[in-house]
């Protein structure tokens, strides 16, 4: 803790994938940060750490209140994306650009690979004797960040998830058979799993899920979708991009050659998973109509679903970053739950090494015993951080008597 903030510059940039509320906590640390006298220039750096290192900055304190507004309202990154983790090298390059600019304040809004980029560049300062406030805005849409209750991004992502299911429900009601959907999360099914928000009778889809915290074996889930078929005479599924085998390898990554730029099996962005489940149904069940989908990118950056709770918090950890970052030498701005039954959240400034690196996974009290659904508890979880979805109506179906 400092008892006078230091007074100089400010950078602020996006990493990892965008979400529908990232440019919220962009906007609401530009906006937090004109009313601190500490702060003076408000740089945005395009497409990341990359953008720093090539020097592509832009001027945000010129930006209009109605134009910080509309950016606010818009999915996506604004400042453009990047997926990259600075080398010792690219630290040297960072730091002579911040030293030009006289950049004391920088935020960094992403991921945990993004809270791992701000922690080095953090402790290469320290290394440097640069006196630098480095401070991580928390976004992700896989809600796998430790520390955190959930995250800025999970809550419209997972709207979208449960609208889409939603209607694809519809769908297979109209025309019977099987349908799968893939949904991203490579180490963690928090997404996956609010697919089971879109029922509301009993015979709603998903009628099963899948997640990767739990051993994915290819026989039982032929089994458990013939189950379900032979009950109700369709069946909606829904799948983590990341489900695994007893090993914990992917079973996608069996299947696909590219590579992301973490060196992982290119996941997203592929039917692969799809068409092979689909395939085992085929062949092994018996059953003929049998349809996948991945979602992939669609789940990140769609725009009108975006949740009003996921909206609002989005914004205050922006703000809140700025807040501690005119104190603290450093941090992560987590979102933490209040005990009870009423939803209220509070934010908390927490060490940059307790969110860097490490995944967050869907605790086991939110799957059902059988691994092939998520319980009430995680409903409950969910709900209130995704909001209120389309009602859905259904004939009764009252019995017509016979005409003599």
């Amino acid at each position: 803790m400092t008892d006078k903030p230091i007074a100089g510059n400010m950078l602020i940039a996006q990493s990892g994938g965008p979400s529908m509320v990232i440019n919220q906590s962009l906007v609401g640390a530009i906006v937090e940060a004109k009313k601190h006298a500490c702060i003076k220039k408000i740089y945005g750096a395009r497409h990341g750490i990359k953008g720093i290192m090539d020097e592509k900055l832009i001027d945000l304190r010129k930006e209009s209140p109605a134009t910080l507004e509309a950016v606010a309202q818009t999915p996506s990154s604004a400042l453009g994306s990047v997926r990259r983790k600075p080398t010792p090298e690219d630290c040297a390059t960072i730091f002579q650009v911040l030293k030009k600019y006289e950049i004391r304040y920088f935020f960094y809004i992403g991921g945990n690979d993004s809270a791992e980029t701000t922690f080095i560049i953090s402790e290469e300062a320290k290394k440097a004797s640069f006196e630098l406030k480095c401070f991580h805005i928390a976004k992700t849409i896989d809600n796998d960040l430790r520390e955190n209750d959930h995250t800025p991004g999970f809550g419209s992502a997972a709207r979208f998830v449960a609208m889409a299911v939603m209607g694809d429900d519809l769908d297979n009601r109209a025309l019977p058979g099987v349908k799968i959907d893939v949904i991203m999360g490579r180490h963690a099914g928090f997404l996956t799993a609010a697919s089971a928000l879109a029922r509301v009778e009993p015979d709603d889809g998903p009628h099963l899920i899948y997640l990767p915290e739990r051993p994915f074996s290819l026989d039982r889930f032929v089994a458990d979708v013939k189950g379900v078929c032979d009950k109700l005479g369709r069946c909606v599924v829904c799948v983590s991009e990341g489900i695994s085998d007893e090993s914990g390898e992917a079973i996608a990554a069996k299947f696909i050659k590219e590579k992301d730029s973490h060196g992982n099996a290119q996941l997203s962005g592929s039917g692969a998973l799809g068409d092979l489940l689909a395939g085992e149904i085929k062949t092994k069940a018996n059953i003929s109509r049998v349809r996948a989908d991945t979602f992939g990118y669609l789940q990140r950056s769609f725009p009108a679903i975006v949740s009003k709770a996921d909206a609002r918090e989005a914004r205050q950890v922006g703000v809140e970053a700025v807040k501690h970052a005119v104190r603290e030498e450093c941090g992560s701005i987590a979102i933490k739950r209040k005990p009870g039954k009423k939803y209220q959240v509070y934010f908390e400034c927490v060490p940059l090494k307790n969110v860097a690196k490490e995944t967050r996974h869907v605790p086991p009290e939110f799957i059902n015993e059988a691994g092939n659904d998520v319980t009430q508890a995680f409903l409950d979880y969910a709900r209130p951080i995704v909001g209120d979805l389309p009602k859905i109506g259904h004939f009764k179906g009252a019995k017509v008597s016979t005409i003599a």
